[in-house]
């Protein structure tokens, strides 16, 4: 079984003529109908507004496409919080989820009126001394620790993971957010990592809805918004069942009128906060075999590396594979597809069973349009590729060029030592 890329080879054959190799490609059709599938989802609740994860695919021309369907931006950081004010979102359309927070990040949030999600109990102090008083619309990070199970099986181990407030702690906070001035709260979550199944976001909302009617009784604090966050995945593999987007819209509804308007808070914002889901099976990473190597395996070297995709070397993780052009040939050939980093862990595939690859053939590995440019890195000088967007009607457009060796270079541009360097790549 395997998966059908968004694009085909001629397409790409065109596209090479003006790109080279590797490039990251982007599906406009597909992040519209998916954008839109959201909104529908979640429109039972009018406040409702998914926050796209900006670390996921951080590029404005993408971020723009969802924009016009409402979505608002999640920030991590001082240069998604830039992005997301320089591409105009405004207030509380954007969300600052952050941790460990520099002091002159949590100003800049201030400054341009997101909303700060505060990741930790000391956060709290950290940030009246940082900008002077307390916003009066504040959201925290909840960690309800131990484990995160769904129908007994474990889905993820929060009490491990460094985000967030215990329960005590939560209870306390807004105690005292409250009594510093802050008017509108929100909490947030985030409990476990690319789940595929329907049944993640209903069970984490279940879990914050109790919590929340909880500290309403013990606090007097009333929620206006509470945020799923991420979490919901998409399938890697072929033959793999996707999520439901409107599935989990109506479990979330189910769980929201069984907990929330009993408890008269039947007025709550529901906030999301994907990247994966948004943007992941709509991006692609396309390479092309440039050498094979028969020694104790069989080898293809490709002209993109980890340094373009990062998630197979770091996480093993599963990426689909097509050989264009050969989408119906026999897999009747394993081979490890590397890189060129000096790193043994530089691979796409181990021992995966595909087509025989020619050299000049062109490989597209699937699902790259999350955390795949945006993780990328410089080790061994290696360049970060261009990023493309396959319009719908067939057109493509550049928006984000290949770095140079200039760019790589641009932080010694202070110093001589580099001055009469010669750059074999200009033309």
């Amino acid at each position: 079984m395997s998966k059908k890329p968004f694009v085909t080879k001629e397409k790409l054959e065109e596209i090479i003529k003006e790109y080279p190799t590797p490039f990251h490609l982007y599906d406009e059709k597909g992040i519209r109908e998916n954008a839109k599938a959201v909104q529908e989802a979640f429109a039972w609740n009018p406040g409702f507004r998914e926050y796209f994860a900006v670390k996921a695919t951080p590029n404005p021309f993408l971020i723009n496409i969802l924009k016009e369907y409402g979505c608002g931006c999640d920030c991590s950081s001082m240069t998604e919080l830039m992005m997301a004010d320089a591409l105009g979102f405004q207030g509380e359309e954007i969300m600052f989820s952050s941790n460990d927070t520099p002091a002159e990040e949590f100003a800049f949030a201030a400054k341009i009126g997101a909303t700060i999600n505060l990741d930790d109990f000391t956060h709290i102090d950290y940030l009246e001394k940082t900008i002077g008083y307390i916003p009066e619309t504040i959201s925290c990070r909840y960690n309800p620790g131990g484990v995160f199970k769904i129908s007994n099986s474990i889905m993820d181990n929060p009490g491990d993971a460094k985000y967030g407030f215990t329960h005590d702690q939560i209870l306390e906070g807004y105690k005292i957010l409250k009594e510093k001035g802050a008017k509108r709260f929100g909490i947030h979550a985030f409990l476990a990592s690319n789940t595929v199944t329907n049944d993640y976001y209903p069970t984490l909302a279940k879990t914050l809805f109790e919590t929340v009617v909880e500290i309403k009784e013990k606090t007097g604090v009333k929620m206006d918004f509470i945020n799923l966050s991420g979490g919901v995945g998409i399938p890697y593999r072929p033959g793999e069942e996707g999520n439901d987007i409107r599935a989990i819209g109506e479990g979330v509804c189910r769980v929201y009128e069984e907990v929330l308007v009993p408890a008269g808070m039947g007025d709550v914002a529901i906030y999301t906060e994907m990247g994966r889901f948004m943007m992941g099976p709509y991006g692609c990473l396309v390479t092309t075999a440039i050498h094979e190597k028969h020694t104790h395996k069989e080898y293809i070297g490709v002209d993109a590396c980890a340094v373009n995709l990062m998630r197979p070397a770091m996480y093993g993780a599963y990426h689909h594979i097509t050989v264009m052009g050969k989408e119906d040939a026999p897999c009747d050939h394993t081979y490890d597809v590397t890189g060129s980093l000096c790193e043994n862990n530089d691979k796409f595939a181990i021992d995966r069973q595909l087509p025989k690859i020619d050299m000049g053939d062109l490989l597209v590995l699937h699902d790259t349009g999350a955390h795949g440019f945006a993780m990328g890195y410089n080790y061994n000088g290696k360049l970060k590729s261009a990023e493309i967007l396959l319009k719908e009607n067939g057109d493509f457009e550049l928006i984000r060029r290949a770095e140079t060796p200039k760019d790589y270079f641009a932080t010694f541009d202070c110093f001589d030592i580099l001055k009469d360097m010669k750059d074999p790549y200009q033309k």
